[in-house]
């Protein structure tokens, strides 16, 4: 199960911002009674502070593989909007494919300089995008499929991703959706 600790979370130099720490120390009942390093789960920080902070807290875990879950939790969120993007340029598979190859990645199936180059082709597109009568919409979508080809710093990519695709897809319903995901994919974790 991924996890983190008190002590990680705390840790510079990306320590958590000092109110939303308390939030999550106040609900486990204070550093003192829960311990800095017990083991925090990804669905307790959910339940307690949310999506945003638990996406963030995601680069304080202690799994190995927490980069290839974030990875395929970050494809997942640009697939599910990149409808919005493929209709504002239905012949543009650059988003697509920098999904694609993200995904391929994560499984040993594509090298760095083919993830590299899909990036920068889901770049290019967003910015095309931006310039398409669906104009933010389609340019957050594209974004969206670009940071999942670039995923390196787990929590911040799903982060940033995860709000790029909420604004694509019209936001409390997109944020329900991936929250949602969210869970499933840490119980299909184990």
């Amino acid at each position: 199960m991924l996890s983190t600790t008190l002590r990680k979370l705390r840790t510079p130099p990306d320590a958590a911002c000092a109110d939303r720490y308390t939030l999550l120390t106040t609900a486990l009942g204070g550093e003192e009674a829960y311990g800095l390093d017990t083991p925090i789960t990804i669905l307790q920080a959910l339940d307690i502070c949310g999506l945003d902070d638990t996406l963030w807290g995601l680069r304080k875990c202690d799994d190995n593989d927490v980069e290839k879950f974030t990875r395929d939790l970050i494809c997942d969120y640009a697939e599910h909007v990149l409808s919005v993007f493929e209709a504002a340029c239905p012949d543009d598979m650059r988003p697509r494919e920098a999904i694609e190859i993200a995904r391929k990645y994560t499984t040993g199936e594509a090298t760095s300089e083919e993830l590299s180059a899909a990036r920068a082709a889901a770049w290019d597109a967003a910015r095309a995008a931006a310039g398409t009568a669906a104009g933010t919409a389609a340019w957050d979508a594209a974004r969206t499929a670009a940071w999942a080809a670039a995923s390196a710093a787990a929590g911040a990519a799903a982060w940033d991703a995860a709000r790029a695709a909420a604004w694509a897809a019209a936001g409390a319903a997109e944020r329900q959706w991936q929250e949602h995901r969210l869970k499933e994919k840490i119980k299909e974790r184990g």
